[in-house]
């Protein structure tokens, strides 16, 4: 897919988020937002061997959502992939919905684990790794975290296993957008340098100065995936909230639902970025 189609799928993502976010009065649109772009690289580029009809498909890549509360933006992806109707993300957080407010993986196609609880996922993401690894598959796995999720004391022991282990059918992403439910990650607990912390756990390292350019991130997956011996961390450098203006880089977007008027102005915004994207 060329970079045009992957921004307005990114696009179509951000209006997911809205929407589903403002359905359910509820949710995290300022982190779902800034990984609008790795969602769409991901389901629509990246990831091997997906199928709809078959989601649990033996040789499929696996993606597992660390910071789950980002659910929004991956299941806008799943169903624009196809996973499942698309007027379901309106049912976002509703009781009786697949779409619950962290992933579930009894509950939602495509899933590949649940998540929420933070530092968790990429645990689960080294299991699976393991497993392609003891069952001489070559499937890889991609987890997606947050940099304040990597705060937690278990990231870094699975990021310990994983360089000892050499895992290099793994790709972990952080989306470094500086901003936690608190306020700015250098001011809370700072895990600055990341580089440097990976690659003392024998990652293979790759800073990404703008995580919302396709052509970068394109770059970025293809040095992970030829990289061997080693896990692979791409550390994206993101806007909280991305794509909508009066939601960049503010910390109060991280877990409030946009209201009507809310609502209404972020998918005027993002419509009018949609005309001019169809001019192209």
């Amino acid at each position: 897919m060329d970079n045009l189609e992957l921004q307005k799928v990114a696009l179509q993502i951000r209006k997911g988020i809205i929407k589903s976010t403002h359905a359910a009065k509820a949710g995290h649109p300022g982190g779902a937002l800034s990984s609008a772009e790795a969602f769409a690289f991901l389901y629509f580029e990246e990831l091997s061997n997906l199928d709809p009809k078959n989601p649990d498909k033996p040789d499929r890549d696996r993606f597992v959502l660390s910071k789950g509360h980002s659910a929004p933006g991956l299941y806008t992806a799943l169903a624009l992939k196809g996973f499942f109707p698309e007027e379901d993300l309106l049912t976002l957080r509703h009781i009786g919905s697949h779409l619950q407010g962290h992933p579930t993986l009894k509950l939602t196609p495509g899933v590949d684990m649940s998540s929420g609880s933070l530092g968790q996922g990429v645990s689960a993401s080294l299991g699976m790794a393991m497993a392609a690894r003891i069952d001489k598959q070559d499937y890889r796995v991609y987890a997606l975290l947050g940099d304040g999720e990597i705060q937690e004391g278990q990231v870094w022991e699975a990021a310990m296993f994983a360089g000892f282990r050499g895992l290099d059918n793994v790709c972990w992403i952080i989306d470094n957008n500086n901003l936690q439910i608190d306020g700015a990650i250098d001011e809370i607990n700072s895990p600055y340098p990341i580089g440097d912390k990976f690659k003392a756990f024998n990652f293979n390292v790759i800073e990404v100065d703008d995580g919302h350019d396709f052509d970068k991130l394109r770059s970025a997956f293809d040095n992970a995936r030829n990289t061997k011996g080693k896990p692979s961390v791409i550390i994206l450098k993101t806007v909280k909230g991305k794509g909508v203006s009066f939601m960049e880089n503010v910390v109060g977007w991280h877990g409030v639902a946009p209201k009507d008027d809310e609502a209404e102005a972020a998918l005027k915004e993002l419509d009018e970025a949609w005309e001019v994207l169809c001019q192209n």
